[in-house]
């Protein structure tokens, strides 16, 4: 009975850290990544879909992104949906292909973002508790219908905090390291 409430405890802490790393992928570090633009609207003929749905792609060296639409007619809106984004980046078009050069970032722009990213952890960590309350409630529910002894119970909560500081140092690890790569630039 206790199992399964720890182990979807222990799923959900570890998506809420998978999702943390996901939105700190798209933060502009100074370094070229195809995840800076890959999550970038596109109004495709009435639609929004993805960026990777119309365009390729690549990462030409350290500071350059090449966008090439599958469809002429694209590039406009593909360049419109770039400026519009709050990434603060200008492309360039040469005939179909649309190139982005990344400046290197400044100093005050490096400590914002990594404000930034000390926020998301931060959030991060409010998530993982959460779960932890949400499975301590239900070991609680158990006991008060009686499906589990007060020892079970202990046992229960002591093996879920363990897995909340575990996932709670695991944010910091991501956090750190994100930091990291920001201020090295």
């Amino acid at each position: 009975m206790i199992n399964p409430i720890k182990t979807d405890a222990e799923m959900r802490m570890t998506k809420s850290i998978d999702a943390l790393k996901h939105d700190l992928s798209k933060l502009r570090t100074g370094r070229a990544t195809t995840s800076l633009v890959d999550h970038l609207k596109i109004n495709y003929y009435g639609s929004e879909v993805p960026l990777t749905q119309v365009a390729t792609i690549a990462v030409v060296d350290a500071r350059s992104l090449v966008i090439t639409p599958w469809e002429k007619s694209m590039v406009q809106p593909i360049e419109k949906a770039i400026m519009s984004s709050d990434l603060g980046l200008n492309p360039t078009t040469a005939g179909v292909v649309i190139r982005i050069n990344l400046p290197p970032l400044t100093e005050q722009r490096r400590k914002e973002l990594a404000k930034h990213v000390h926020h998301e952890g931060e959030t991060a960590k409010v998530a993982v508790r959460n779960i932890r309350r949400d499975a301590m409630q239900h070991v609680k529910d158990l006991l008060k219908d009686k499906k589990i002894s007060e020892d079970e119970e202990r046992k229960a909560e002591l093996d879920i905090q363990k897995l909340t500081d575990k996932h709670i140092a695991d944010v910091d690890v991501v956090v750190r390291d994100k930091e990291k790569e920001l201020m090295s630039m």
